[in-house]
């Protein structure tokens, strides 16, 4: 089946860029397009693979789609059974990850990925190297490919140690002119009244790109990178507070290639500015103006710039992220707290294994909560199977795959950021609370995430991640302003918990709800947040808010903020 051409999509100009860079220098590390449905995301991601140019041996580089369904044997290779049986040889199948070498790993969907095979892209990502080891035997084999994923951010977030993978992160463009709408329907039922016709129609334009992708490749090697332009990374990068020196090599390789792409023979201001919104949008932590080029950079050739070479706003971080209501968000510092205690579950809560029972179902394979009989038991390990019988007939044990370590806990923190939280240092003394969360999170080695909720919605303070061992200086950075939109937090909590746990079988989710409970909105029909616990950090002596009526809503365990010194149990 014809694929439709890269060269026929109308519009969408700075994500063809960015996948042609990627094309270019595949050590760019991949393009995530986030986007909501029906925005030409998998379209054009799929439609690359026909411009890749051949290799040096004449071979088109693979193009590989990762399905959501697959399991862990498809994604890293697997046993041939019939040829242990038959001929006693050890044989691995290949998977995907040994196609998808030297070319393209595309995920649809990527936000919806299995924590398992997140991890393991995570390991072969890191390393280039796929190990595959059963019982003493070990198979590997090089595993280096640019990773291709779409995701709708309406259905959940993606994991961070993920997403800093990607090299570059577009956010696709929503607003389209009624021409351009015309357009692309009528470009589309061409398609499909004829679908050879109208790739042999495209023909020679995606034969010119392809060529110009292969003039780009030869030519990178050359490109030049003056002084400046490795300042200018540095400054921009330290204003962004990224971490980590990813963002610098990605924006360089990323500006190499687009300055190849351009025929040019050096790195010159228009490409650092067309591919920084790429490299920033998913690792930028701080957001600041931009400062005029550093000294000795040449000024922008006439009609160039990022203005010209990408739509406004593509893939850029709204600079006015997080307004609250017309009056600008105001901050206020973390207030020291004492050390938080979650109450043991009772029958509103959900029970949680513990640590002597966690331990124990880790010896027998089990995840912890997890049940016999339940579909994400641990599955029989054939190799270990046949290896340990010797290959006697009928057999005498069975073994079993051995569980993969993770993060069996998630700590989520629904943070109240409403104008009516900055009196008394309420603000300063819940970001305290949240700072004693993530803490003792941290020395557990478990995961943290950090929501904040004021009058524009609910945005993120922490996406999720291992809970990083200082927040504070994140902390202090968020403001408060408006009004309480509690029922929004807490629908997205609830969402988002259903889709972790689909991710993660066995995944303990752990919600604090930190609250003043000054809201008008309903709370009636409010869904479970499972094993949860509201701080009501009002402090008048007759409160006018509703943080223990949200408790009895939401079936979770009620704690007033202490005074002053005070302990929070």
């Amino acid at each position: 089946m014809s694929e439709f051409p890269f060269a026929a999509v109308v519009g969408q100009q700075a994500l063809k860029t960015a996948l042609l860079l990627n094309a270019i220098n595949p050590r760019v590390g991949g393009v995530l397009i986030s986007g909501p449905r029906g925005s030409a995301k998998s379209t054009l991601a799929r439609a690359l693979a026909a411009l890749l140019p051949d290799d040096a041996e004449g071979q088109r580089p693979p193009f590989v789609t990762l399905p959501l369904g697959a399991s862990e044997e498809r994604l890293t290779g697997s046993l041939d059974l019939q040829r242990v049986l038959t001929e006693r040889e050890a044989t691995f199948q290949p998977g995907l990850l040994a196609k998808a070498h030297g070319g393209v790993l595309y995920v649809d969907e990527v936000n919806l990925l299995p924590d398992p095979l997140v991890d393991l892209l995570l390991d072969v990502a890191a390393s280039g190297t796929n190990v595959v080891e059963r019982d003493g035997i070990s198979h590997s084999h090089p595993a280096r490919f640019s990773l291709i994923g779409t995701m709708n951010p309406d259905e959940g977030e993606l994991r961070p140690q993920l997403l800093d993978r990607f090299g570059l992160c577009l956010e696709q463009q929503t607003t389209l002119s009624v021409r351009e709408r015309v357009a692309i329907v009528q470009q589309r039922e061409a398609f499909d009244r004829d679908p050879e016709s109208f790739v042999a129609r495209h023909a020679e334009e995606q034969a010119a790109l392809s060529r110009r992708i292969h003039r780009a490749r030869q030519a990178l090697s050359e490109i030049i990178s003056d002084a400046w332009v490795y300042e200018h990374i540095a400054q921009g990068c330290q204003r962004a507070a990224v971490e980590g020196l990813r963002a610098d090599v990605t924006w360089h390789r990323a500006a190499q290639a687009h300055a190849a792409w351009r025929g040019a023979t050096r790195v010159e201001q228009q490409d650092l500015d067309s591919v920084e919104p790429w490299v920033l949008a998913h690792r930028r932590t701080q957001q600041s103006d931009t400062p005029p080029p550093p000294p000795g950079s040449p000024p922008p050739a006439a009609g160039s710039g990022s203005s010209s070479s990408q739509p406004s706003g593509a893939g850029q971080t709204p600079q006015a992220q997080g307004q609250w209501g017309a009056m600008p968000p105001v901050a206020q510092p973390s207030v020291s707290v004492p050390a938080i205690t979650l109450p043991a579950p009772d029958a509103t809560t959900p029970r949680v294994a513990s640590t002597s029972h966690a331990a124990s179902a880790r010896r027998r394979g089990q995840q912890p909560g997890q049940r016999r009989g339940h579909r994400d038991a641990p599955r029989p390990d054939w190799f270990a199977t046949l290896a340990a019988n010797r290959g006697h007939w009928p057999w005498r044990q069975l073994r079993y795959a051995k569980a993969r370590s993770g993060q069996p806990v998630l700590h989520l923190v629904l943070l109240d950021t409403s104008a009516s939280t900055l009196g008394e240092q309420l603000l300063g003394r819940a970001k305290g609370v949240v700072e004693r969360v993530a803490r003792q999170a941290y020395a557990a080695r478990e995961q943290l995430a950090v929501l904040g909720f004021g009058s524009d919605g609910v945005t993120p303070i922490l996406p999720r991640r291992r809970a990083p061992k200082v927040l504070l200086e994140r902390l202090d950075g968020v403001g408060a302003g408006g009004g309480t939109p509690i029922r929004q937090a807490i629908l997205r909590a609830a969402r988002l918990i259903r889709q972790w746990r689909q991710q993660q079988a066995g995944l303990q989710v752990r919600t604090y709800l930190i609250t003043d409970g000054r809201t008008r909105q309903p709370l009636a029909g409010l869904p479970p947040l499972g094993e949860c616990v509201v701080v009501d950090t009002e402090q008048a002596a007759v409160k006018r808010g509703r943080g223990a009526q949200i408790a009895q809503q939401l079936g979770a365990r009620y704690l007033p903020l202490p005074e002053a010194g005070g302990q929070l149990l």
